[in-house]
Formats: structure tokens, sequence, C-alpha cells
């Protein structure tokens, strides 16, 4: 079962365990607006990222909704939200265009007028000048604060963010006060200025009752009930303490995720943490929000180690994750895409009797483009792929799925033979994992897998 984090990831804590954390006793709300978002066009990932990150810090999210950039829907949804929440967040409809229209509406629905923020506008000015473009008329609506409203500054964007203390609050029962803030929509803005400034104002203002622990372990190389059944048992005394534990299958891995409240809430974590890492250590490659290419760069860069990247079936997607990474240059030789038979012989040196006694895919040829790759490129290790990504192409011998992963060192060549039956996308992704988890086990010196 797939889950998001947070609010998600809580609710299927209670449901293995069948007794919730008693998390604070305060109303959190998200309130995601655009029409892009309902019309399917853009993905809401501010719904996942933002309940993780509550979650993680000991708060739960009790509701959250997404609504069209519309008045009538945007300002109806807060109402609601301010009748009944003790923190609400907005995201999106802060920017400068004719739909951007959060913050306006807002400010009516609370009877705030809008006031010229010098500060802000300045910070734009300085924005377009940097750029050698001058700043436009529509871009100055980004400057008009609310009465009353905090600004939380935007260094990755030109639309700050906005936090108001609501009270007296009229749509809340005896005028209860309400946190309300607005956070831009793109996520490389709302995501700092959300760590940055969202959190600590939360925590200042709801500070937990009790201490609040979690951690997240990653594992690659074992399925949910495998990783359940291996741990599970145990766990089972510090579940009995008060552990809580949550099990989250992603793409090519598997998320562990314990949590505690309590006085003893950091020593459980730290008790459950020597557990699985006792049961589950080679299959363990990362915590918290770490990803395998991450890992694998930052374990060569340690390493001043080098690699040098051969894929076919899946087209360069593992070279994309590589130098998704920052830093990746001090460790990337060079990625090939040798599609063909003989791009695979011009450019890999893979001999015409390989690719005609075994095949392009086969675990001969898989070995041979690791071998030329490293030897052409003077790197310490090559990855090499070769497969059938489907949905034709396949047959009785060879099906749709099979592929061929080689890594070739100083000392030797080893590869691995797997069946991803996936559509291509998650095929490529799931085949990346399965290649970089390869040599991630040999850089910590463990054994290499040969069976899925």
């Amino acid at each position: 079962m797939i889950l998001g984090a947070g609010l998600a990831f809580a609710t299927k804590i209670c449901d293995r365990n069948k007794t919730p954390l008693n998390f604070p006793r305060l109303n959190i709300e998200i309130i995601n607006t655009g029409s892009e978002l309902m019309l399917g066009f853009v993905l809401n990932t501010h719904q996942q990222w933002l309940c993780r990150q509550l979650g993680d810090a000991g708060y739960e999210v009790s509701r959250q909704v997404a609504v069209p950039d519309t008045g009538p829907a945007i300002q109806q949804t807060v109402r609601e939200s301010l009748a009944r929440a003790d923190f609400i967040i907005v995201t999106g409809g802060l920017g400068p265009t004719s739909d951007d229209i959060t913050r306006d509406l807002i400010a009516a629905l609370l009877g705030k007028r809008l006031r010229l923020d010098k500060g802000i506008l300045a910070r734009l000015e300085a924005f377009f000048a940097e750029r050698g473009r001058p700043l436009p008329m529509n871009a100055k609506v980004q400057a008009m604060v609310p009465t009353g409203a905090l600004v939380l500054e935007n260094p990755n964007g030109t639309a700050p963010g906005l936090a108001m203390r609501v009270t007296p609050n009229p749509f809340r029962e005896q005028g209860g006060a309400s946190w309300l803030v607005m956070l831009p929509g793109p996520p490389r803005e709302l995501r700092p200025m959300f760590t940055n400034h969202v959190l600590p104002l939360l925590r200042k203002e709801f500070p937990l009752e009790a201490s609040f622990a979690c951690r997240t372990l990653r594992t690659t190389g074992l399925g949910e009930s495998l990783v359940e059944e291996a741990i599970a048992g145990p766990l089972k005394a510090l579940v009995a303490d008060g552990l809580q534990i949550g099990y989250c299958a992603h793409s090519g891995h598997v998320d562990v995720r314990v949590a505690a409240l309590g006085e003893r809430a950091a020593t459980i974590i730290a008790e459950a943490e020597t557990i699985v890492r006792g049961k589950l250590d080679n299959y363990i490659f990362g915590t918290q929000d770490e990803l395998l290419n991450g890992v694998v760069v930052r374990l060569l860069t340690e390493r001043k180690q080098t690699l040098v990247l051969a894929e076919s079936c899946t087209g360069g997607y593992v070279a994309n994750q590589i130098t998704d990474v920052s830093g990746a240059s001090v460790i990337f030789r060079c990625g090939l895409v040798t599609y063909s038979n003989e791009s695979k012989q011009n450019l890999l040196g893979v001999s015409a009797e390989i690719l005609a006694k075994h095949g392009a895919v086969s675990r001969q040829t898989a070995a041979a483009m690791a071998t030329g790759a490293r030897d052409r490129f003077q790197s310490d290790y090559a990855l090499a792929i070769t497969g059938i990504a489907g949905p034709t192409g396949g047959s009785a011998k060879k099906p749709v799925g099979t592929v061929f992963i080689a890594l070739a060192t100083a000392k030797r060549v080893f590869v691995i033979k797997r069946t991803n039956r996936y559509d291509r996308a998650t095929f490529k992704h799931i085949t990346c994992q399965q290649a970089l988890e390869l040599l991630r086990r040999e850089l910590v010196g463990i054994p290499l897998v040969t069976k899925a």
C-alpha cells in the first residue's frame, strides 16, 4: 500500500497498531488553491510534503482540500477553516497574474485593507534589476499586504508569504483566534519558506505538550511485507512501551517510520532504530528523506572515486538521477546511451560475436558494456544496463521486463538479472534503483544480491 507521509503515514501507523499517537489537540488545515490542480495539469505535491514536515515535527493535519482559483471557492473554504481550525495554511495565488487572487480574497473576507509594503517593493525592484529587466506593473501587486499581516521573505521568488493572527475571529465560536498563513505555490519557494518561517511560528505559538521523536529508515531490495516480517516481532516490547511503527512502500524502496511521544520518546526511538538496523542493516540505504542517488554520489565523493554509465533500455535515466545530485560532477565521468547494437560495438567495444551468440539483452552483453565503458573512460566503477522495457519486444525466453545490470570494478565484473514487469516509466525507475543499490553495496562492502 502506497501512502503519503504525515497524516497519511500517521493513519497507517494507527491502522497497524490500533493505538494512535496522542498528538496535541491542535486543529491544522491545509488549503491548496489552483485550477491547474483541479484539472490535473499539475501534481499537488504540497499536500504530501507539508503533511510530512508537520508529522515529523509532531503535528497532525486534520484536513486538507484543493480548490480552484475562483473567488467563491477560495473564500468559502477559508471561511469554513476559520470556523474550526487553529492553524491554517493556504498555498498558491500570491503571484502577479490575473488568477493570483488569494491575497485579495482573504483580505476582503477578513475586512482587511491592503497596504503597499515599501520593503517588498524595493526587493521586487532589485530582483528584476539583477536580471536586467524593468519591474512589470502587474508585479507590484505582490507588494500589497493585508493590514496586520506578517511578511515572510521569499529569497527564491517574487511573492512573499503572509501570516495573520485572526483575532477576534468572526467565523469561530466566541471569536477564538486562528492563525492563517499564505504561501506561494511554486515548491522551490514554498518549501524553504515553510521550513524557515512557518514551522518556527507554529512551534512558538503552539508548542508540543510532550516530547516527540520520530525516525524514518529507508530500505531497498525487500518488499513491504518482508520488511514488516523481519522487524515486527523484535519491536513488540517497544510497541508496548509506546512505539508506533509505519510502513510506506514506494517504487523501489520501503520506508520504516518509528515515532513516540512522552518523556522516553528519544530513548524509545534510539532503541527501535538499533533493532531495525540489526535486522535490516544491509538493506537500509538512508534515513529521513535521503535518496539512493544522493547516497551513491556521497559515497563516491568520500572515496574520491569515479563512475561511468552505459545504458540501453533505461535511456539515460540513471545518468539523470546521478546528475540530479549537486556535486555529481566530481565523481561522474560520462554517461552513454547505447541503444542500438551498433552503438554498443562502436562506443563500448562489445564484440559482434557476443551480440550474435547471446543477444543484446544478455548477461554477456551487459558485462561487456560495463567493461568497455570502464576501460574507455578510466573510471573506478562502471554500471551497464540492457533489457526489455516493453510493452513489446519480449519472447518466451526473454519476457518483457527482463534486464541485466552489470557492475565493473578494478577486480571483477558482477552481473545481476531482474524481471521488472511494469510500465516503461516504472521499469526505468525500478531498474535504476537496482543498479544504484548494486553499486552502493559494493561501496560499503556488503554482499551483492544475486536474487531479486
